[in-house]
């Protein structure tokens, strides 16, 4: 089988976002996780989670990592699988649509296939770029991969239900712009009932991605509900650390080794 470029990979992922159908990204935050899940039947796709990323470089979350660390750490994970990969660009290590533009074709060029966009300035998801300001660096982030010649898949977060949970129209309202702009999915983070899903997915003229977790909609619901795309962003580092946690404490009480201890990779 010949190698993808990354227009193609960017292709497929965009195919694989599908309304009732959704794609399910386990994320990933470095090589052997990202071969671990590529390696997994039924797995097409994977999403990089930038807080997992930042813990194993020993920073905070919300670009912690400078540009180029960034960059480097999406570049590890592509080249060590051959599925498309969309990684998680925070706020695009830019304040502006310029910043955003230059720092995405650095992406593209890093090989990556999509990537997420978020609106909230910091780590308080209260704290929202203007809208004029987002939709220009969404619309940015579209004119780097028409540039590169690389339809890459802006999967454009809104944080506006995170931050305050009565944001209901403001978020619809991103939602729809960032889409009009040139995103592909909107990622709506706060979506906590299954009245919220179909409301999110009937309002919003365009597809919808949601995060999840212990106590949300449970996945073939979503799937009903007509979501397009489910991730669980540092919530796959959390099993991979609760797992670790739990055998150390058997390990150094000298109880019964774990049958993990033997996994093959």
């Amino acid at each position: 089988m010949s190698i993808q470029s990354t227009a193609e990979k960017a292709e497929l992922l965009r195919s694989l976002h599908v309304p009732g159908d959704p794609l399910i990204v386990t994320n990933v935050w470095d090589s052997i996780t990202a071969r671990i899940v590529a390696g997994t039947p039924g797995v097409k796709a994977l999403a990089t989670a930038s807080h997992s990323i930042s813990e194993a470089h020993g920073v905070e979350d919300g670009e912690g990592l400078d540009i180029d660390e960034a960059l480097a750490a999406a570049q590890l994970i592509v080249r060590s699988v051959d599925l498309p990969v969309s990684v998680d660009f925070e706020k695009a290590y830019a304040q502006d649509a310029a910043g955003t533009r230059d720092n995405v074709l650095r992406l593209i060029e890093a090989g990556a296939a999509g990537l997420n966009l978020e609106d909230s300035r910091g780590r308080d998801k209260a704290d929202l770029y203007d809208l004029d300001t987002q939709v220009s660096k969404v619309a940015a982030a579209r004119a780097a991969g028409d540039r590169a010649g690389v339809p890459l898949v802006i999967n454009a977060r809104v944080d506006a239900l995170a931050g305050d949970p009565e944001a209901w129209d403001d978020a619809i309202l991103r939602a729809n712009a960032y889409l009009d702009a040139g995103a592909d999915v909107a990622f709506v983070l706060g979506l906590k009932t299954e009245q919220q899903v179909a409301d999110a997915v009937e309002q919003i003229h365009g597809r919808v991605s949601v995060i999840s977790g212990p106590g949300s909609v449970p996945l073939a619901r979503l799937a009903e509900l007509g979501v397009s795309r489910v991730s669980f962003g540092p919530g796959t580092m959390g099993i991979t650390l609760a797992h670790l946690r739990a055998a150390a404490e058997t390990l150094t009480a000298r109880g019964e080794y774990p049958g993990e201890l033997g996994f093959a990779f």
